[in-house]
């Protein structure tokens, strides 16, 4: 337990904070950017090249 303490009480500093926000952040921009890519690809692959466009203009 002493472990936990010590690293929340390195998260909880007012300094930290928007870091570790930061952290969420980029995590889940890098998660949403493959899951699209995912998406491309498989339309790429299905040959449906022209589909990619138009779903990232909708």
């Amino acid at each position: 337990m002493g472990r936990l303490q010590n690293f929340w009480a390195i998260l909880s500093v007012p300094d930290n904070i928007p870091i570790v926000f930061m952290l969420v952040l980029v995590g889940f921009f890098t998660w949403l950017s493959f899951h699209e890519a995912r998406k491309n690809d498989r339309l790429i692959g299905e040959g449906r090249k022209e589909q990619v466009l138009r779903r990232m203009q909708d």
